[in-house]
């Protein structure tokens, strides 16, 4: 149970006399509506009410929604109030709000407690000109229009309100008891506010809605012991809320961690007759050292910046060797080229599109590696599915044939935060490729990568079931 539905069943139990004990020594309810109806004829008498409102029409069975207890009685909310709607002030005459006073509530401005101001205010002469209605401290104010159907507050200071809100000065009522039942109350509302262009509920709608009415001691008793529980409710929703922050984000920190032990060497055993990383880093350099001779990278390629001591992250296995990004992989772009090919843009690679299909651009081959250098999902490596046409976001990522490819694109997913990150005078994040070039990653024998390879997607889909 949510922090949301523990409230609704507070406010469910408090209404059904359920929350706290009845008290036998308490007036009944029947006492009290006699005196309401009482005041209700006197208010007709000063003529601050009109004549129907001494109207009760009965209530029906098929209308009462629970059961109550017996010192408990039905009635209707228009017998326990004086209700009704405010007004808007023609926007477009000054002497409605310039230098105004009185605070105007729109229905957003209900806050299910106490307000206090308004955005806008109105002056006295929209006061005596428009109808509007001055509501007093603890009126019962509650919305009527649109999305905000049902909401309500406690009027805290003499205002006026919108035609949305419908304002409501009780008779011998616990104002926050009868806050409380219409904020229980504001499903059926919204329910009974369906079915229009502009849904509604309308004072007319409200003043027949049944009221469960309790003694007045038993409500003070109901609204003391509601405003000892929702704090405390609140206080679980916001427990609540961390923990499911933290369950949602408990797989991806998983991940993180399981590829921070695997690039530091922890995840997986040594094997002292794995051959050395730094027989590794050697052939890596006859390799680059050819694919210059055949023009398939540049001499710059070749040049290796020393690591300093500051730029070590970490401790690594004996077996292992530290060495920059730059020495195992390169950014190139595609071969220029002309002729009807897919664009293999990131929607397309990620499934959510057909493709268009280009006259020409940068040619890339059906599983070569690509990896997006701008936006914010910079440092994501796509296998290319077919031949075609990078879109512009890309580079294509080569990667040495010595290395085992599936440990490489692990420790680039590793770091892509930092790779994404990085913006060099752009609004839009972008891969940076200085930092792509310079960054020190440990390297492990070809044997070992193979298996921190296998651990690692044997953890990662245990961790994918947690989801």
């Amino acid at each position: 149970m949510n922090a949301q539905q523990l409230k609704n069943s507070i406010l469910q139990e408090a209404i059904e006399g359920r929350l706290v004990p009845q008290d036998p020594n308490d007036e009944p309810a029947s006492v009290l509506l006699d005196r309401i109806r009482k005041e209700r004829a006197r208010l007709v008498k000063e003529g601050k009410l009109k004549k129907k409102d001494l109207v009760e029409t009965p209530i029906s069975e098929e209308e009462i929604p629970f059961d109550i207890p017996e010192n408990w009685e039905w009635c209707r909310l228009g017998w326990i109030g004086s209700w009704g709607a405010g007004a808007t002030p023609a926007k477009g005459n000054p002497e409605y709000y310039n230098n105004g006073t009185i605070p105007w509530i729109r229905t957003g401005e209900l806050n299910n407690g106490f307000v206090y101001d308004s955005e806008i205010k109105v002056t006295y002469k929209a006061l005596e000109k428009c109808s509007l209605r001055i509501c007093e401290v603890g009126d019962i104010l509650i919305a009527m229009y649109g999305a905000t159907i049902g909401k309500v507050a406690l009027a805290g200071i003499k205002l006026t309100t919108n035609q949305a809100c419908c304002a409501c000065t009780p008779l011998f009522v616990y104002n926050k008891f009868l806050m409380y039942y219409l904020m229980a109350s504001k499903k059926t509302f919204i329910e009974m506010g369906e079915g229009g262009a502009q849904p509604n509920i309308s004072r007319e709608k409200i003043v027949v809605f049944p009221f469960p009415l309790p003694p007045l001691a038993e409500q003070k008793r109901i609204v003391e012991k509601i405003e000892q529980l929702l704090p405390k409710v609140e206080e679980y929703g916001k427990a609540q809320e961390a923990l499911d922050k933290l369950n949602a984000e408990l797989p991806e920190r998983l991940k993180k961690s399981i590829l921070q032990e695997a690039i530091e060497g922890r995840l997986v055993p040594q094997d002292p007759n794995d051959e050395p990383a730094s027989v590794l880093l050697d052939r890596i350099r006859k390799e680059k050292a050819q694919l210059v001779k055949e023009g398939k990278l540049k001499k710059k390629d070749l040049v290796e910046t020393p690591i300093s001591e500051d730029e070590i992250p970490f401790e690594i296995p004996e077996s292992w060797e530290f060495a920059r990004l730059s020495m195992l992989t390169n950014l190139i772009d595609g071969k220029k080229q002309v002729g009807k090919q897919i664009c293999l843009d990131a929607k397309y690679l990620r499934g959510k599109s057909t493709g268009d299909f280009l006259p020409n651009g940068r040619f890339v081959k059906k599983n070569d590696n690509i990896i997006l250098v701008d936006g914010e999902n910079s440092g994501e490596v796509f296998k290319v599915p077919c031949d075609g046409y990078m879109g512009s976001t890309f580079k294509q990522l080569w990667v040495s044939e010595v290395l085992y490819l599936p440990y490489v694109l692990y420790f680039i997913r590793f770091h892509k935060d930092i790779l994404r990150n990085s913006k060099k005078g752009a609004a839009i994040p972008h891969l940076n490729k200085d930092i792509f070039r310079n960054l020190v990653v440990g390297i492990p024998p070809l044997a070992e990568q193979k298996r921190i390879v296998e651990k690692i997607e044997e953890l990662l889909a245990e961790v994918d079931k947690l989801k």
